[in-house]
């Protein structure tokens, strides 16, 4: 089926201001409610959320979706379990109901009063239910930067780093939308090498700067995905935001990986963007050497260029920009992590989560996460009030953008904002 929504021409009947992240060649889908409607799936549009349950009940979906209650769910996996070739027909109607040139919904003043919800008035919720997450580790500058610090700098990467696409299983339950405040870990740590751990409050929260997809229904227990199709069972992309104890991770991640300093919480962006609506974004990788092996060998381009940059606010300050970096510079594909993911039968279910690993460029003003731009807390941030930082404090509020910008189209993933609130 053609995707016939990116037409970069179109415009809409709803007011979209300009740099908009949410044009009509975006619609992305999410959980939204308001003090008059429960919770269920919306699709942003400008500065108004398309509520797609009123939208298919008043018929307009019709020829798609035969059951509205579909969309009269707190979560999007119902939606997202009717499949690839339903969401794009979805997608490409809502193009079409929404275009400049169709006067159907616009003169219906009653359709439209019940359909359009102004986002300002609305909350936000966790866009899907998330049965399994796992994060990856895919940024050559990033895995680079963390062994020059902790392991040798001549030989920063590990051996199976430039041939499998490192990732570990985390917790899903501790995954959040953004807005959501994050309480400060506690846990072990051995700050003095020569006497016993103690335990207590981190001192080295950190941001982590990710992106994440989620997944349609896969294959069955003991089958693979390939390469070719990976993409075939991606929905969508979401900013991600992958908080870390660094003092706790450093104690406990040998030998087994990442545990409570990982655990205790994740902040996802609330709109899901799809891929068919980053397709005009699709970009080549960094060029792989070693030549991976026959099963992660992909044809084409499988990257997208997505601008991201991270900002930190405080109490007292207004936000100061601390990084920017790229989507397209990660090592490792989003079909790469799939298909790797998979090849030893592992299967995937709708609405799992698999998030990037920190983004980093090669610069030091590209970098992902506090770690890497105060290399290990040595150079502090200054911030405009005179303080600094080594990582981040309680009662700083950590905000992640991204968007993608070609031939006058920006496609925006919002943003995902989370305060760090003291432990409890």
């Amino acid at each position: 089926m053609e995707i016939t929504a990116n037409n970069p021409n179109r415009t809409s009947w709803v007011d979209v201001p300009e740099n908009s992240d949410f044009p009509i060649q975006n619609l992305p889908f999410g959980i939204f409610s308001t003090t008059e409607k429960d919770a269920r799936v919306g699709v942003a549009l400008g500065g108004h959320i398309i509520d797609m349950y009123e939208l298919a009940s008043r018929g307009y979906l019709s020829d798609i979706i035969k059951d509205a209650e579909v969309f009269n769910q707190a979560k999007l996996n119902p939606f997202m379990k009717l499949g690839r070739d339903t969401v794009r027909a979805v997608r490409n109607e809502l193009a079409n109901i929404f275009d400049s040139n169709n006067a159907k919904l616009e003169s219906n003043d009653d359709d439209k009063a019940a359909i359009l919800v102004k986002q300002s008035s609305a909350s936000m919720h966790m866009p899907v239910q998330v049965g399994d997450y796992t994060d990856f580790y895919s940024s050559k500058e990033h895995a680079t930067n963390v062994g020059k610090m902790f392991r040798d700098p001549d030989n920063a990467l590990l051996p199976n780093w430039l041939h499998i696409p490192v990732g570990y299983h985390g917790r899903a339950s501790s995954i959040v939308v953004s807005g959501t405040p994050v309480h400060r870990p506690k846990g072990q740590t051995k700050p003095d090498p020569e006497q016993p751990p103690v335990f207590g409050p981190s001192k080295r929260v950190d941001f982590e700067l990710e992106m994440a997809f989620v997944t349609y229904d896969g294959k069955a227990l003991g089958d693979s995905i390939s390469s070719d199709e990976a993409e075939d069972y991606i929905f969508g992309m979401c900013l991600f935001n992958d908080w870390s104890a660094r003092d706790m991770q450093k104690w406990e991640y040998v030998p087994l990986g990442p545990f409570l300093a990982k655990s205790f919480a994740s902040s996802v962006s609330p709109w899901i963007v799809t891929m068919d609506a980053l397709e005009p974004f699709r970009c080549a990788g960094p060029q792989q050497d070693p030549e991976p092996l026959p099963y992660l060998k992909t044809k084409g381009d499988h990257s997208f260029d997505i601008n991201l940059e991270v900002g930190i606010k405080t109490d007292n300050t207004d936000e100061t920009k601390l990084t920017h970096s790229n989507f397209k510079y990660m090592y490792w594909s989003m079909a790469q992590q799939l298909t790797h993911h998979t090849v030893n039968g592992c299967n995937i279910r709708v609405g799992d989560m698999m998030a990037s690993g920190t983004i980093s460029g090669k610069d030091s003003d590209e970098f992902g996460s506090m770690l890497e731009l105060t290399w290990a807390g040595k150079n502090p941030i200054k911030l405009p009030d005179g303080s600094e930082r080594k990582f981040i404090e309680d009662g700083d509020t950590v905000i992640m953008r991204g968007y993608s910008k070609k031939d006058g189209i920006r496609i925006g993933f919002g943003e995902v904002r989370s305060k760090v609130l003291p432990a409890k």
